[in-house]
């Protein structure tokens, strides 16, 4: 799988969510990328993806207009950015990002008690 990422979709109001973003954002990416915090009041993600399914999940939009989601998403945005771009290659691999896709679903149950905060 390979794309171009044109957006990020994260939810502004978890504080690890926050962190890691602030991170990727401090470093020079391939491509320009657009930073959408899905938790400000004012955001309406897209037509095709609703506020509520965004601030649940970490979405990306590659330039051909896909939407992808979950540890796809992140394998997708590591690869826009040089020191990553071999991790992100690996997490796309089909055994590799099943088990970080289930590692990311575990994060997500975690996650739910640091958004309440």
């Amino acid at each position: 799988m390979s794309g171009v990422v044109t957006h990020v979709y994260f939810d502004g109001g978890c504080p690890v969510c926050r962190r890691e973003i602030a991170w990727y954002q401090a470093r020079r990416s391939l491509s320009p990328i657009g930073w959408v915090d899905v938790a400000a009041s004012n955001c309406d993600p897209a037509g095709d993806l609703c506020r509520a399914e965004a601030l649940r999940v970490f979405h990306v939009r590659c330039a051909d207009g896909r939407l992808v989601h979950g540890a796809r998403a992140f394998a997708l945005l590591w690869q826009r950015y040089p020191g990553l771009r071999g991790p992100g290659w690996v997490a796309a691999l089909p055994g590799v990002h099943h088990l970080l896709e289930a590692a990311y679903r575990l994060f997500l149950i975690t996650r739910r008690v640091w958004r309440r905060s």
